[in-house]
């Protein structure tokens, strides 16, 4: 089976230095490109993160300080990365809490523009969770048969996440094969910043989606508590959290009807 492409799409997965999203940096990307007609490019790069790797980080993935201590920096290859990606679609495990925004921060710090919300995302382990629940390994050999090995290498589990999501539309007769409807599909809320504090409710209402005001319209906390607007631009969150933050804050009027 061939994915049903409108756009090439990007398979990717990133190694870090850790799991936080505001202090933490990626120390490999492996990519895997495809585009409609089935043509494949890969590129696996290692990072230097400017930042120590924590032993029990070393012990996961295997990358040390030794290892990316020549490589470039995100922001020396934050252009070319945008180059390869533009005008594609995403496919990732778990991506859409951890890859993605983990990756806008990045470019944010680089300077670099790239919008991620005018792309399709799809999760392979959203479908996964929600058809099979368990992890990448188990997702590996239960899909594919085969044993997962070099687990937390980037290239070894973005291959692992591209033979998924094929094995997953050939055994799922009612998951389509249409980048759309997986995008869709694999998105369990609309969120407003990738890393999920802000989201949409079912009126389309933009709401905290954590804390004592979760559940509430953004604007309505604003403009009856200015301060926790400053709360949240001091706090640790994520810069593309305090830019969406701050363009709900400073959108005309007229829009916040």
């Amino acid at each position: 089976m061939n994915l049903n492409l409108k756009n090439p799409i990007v398979v990717f997965d990133i190694e870090s230095t850790g799991l936080s999203l505001t202090t933490d940096r990626i120390v490999e990307i492996s990519i895997i490109k495809i585009k409609p007609n089935g043509e494949e490019e890969v590129k696996t790069r290692r990072i230097n993160p400017t930042i120590p790797i924590p032993p029990e980080v070393v012990a996961i993935h295997g990358i040390t300080d030794e290892d990316v201590k020549d490589c470039p920096t995100f922001k020396q290859i934050a252009r070319s990365l945008v180059d390869f990606m533009e005008g594609c679609d995403f496919v990732g495990y778990n991506s859409t809490h951890f890859d993605i925004p983990i990756l806008a921060e990045e470019f944010l710090r680089a300077g670099v523009d790239f919008d991620f919300k005018k792309r399709k995302l799809i999760d392979v382990h959203t479908i996964y969770r929600r058809k099979e629940p368990r992890d990448l390994t188990a997702a590996y050999k239960y899909y594919c048969g085969k044993d997962l090995h070099d687990a937390h290498s980037a290239e070894a589990d973005t291959r692992a996440t591209y033979e998924v999501l094929m094995s997953q539309l050939d055994m799922y007769n009612d998951l389509k094969n249409d980048i759309d409807y997986l995008s869709d599909f694999s998105t369990q809320n609309k969120l407003v910043d990738y890393a999920g504090r802000m989201t949409y409710n079912d009126n389309g209402d933009i709401v905290f989606n954590f804390g004592k005001h979760r559940g509430k319209k953004v604007l309505d906390v604003l403009a009856q508590e200015p301060s926790y607007y400053d709360w949240m631009i001091n706090g640790n969150f994520t810069m593309d959290t305090k830019k969406e933050l701050t363009r709900l804050k400073l959108q005309p009027l007229s829009q916040k009807k």
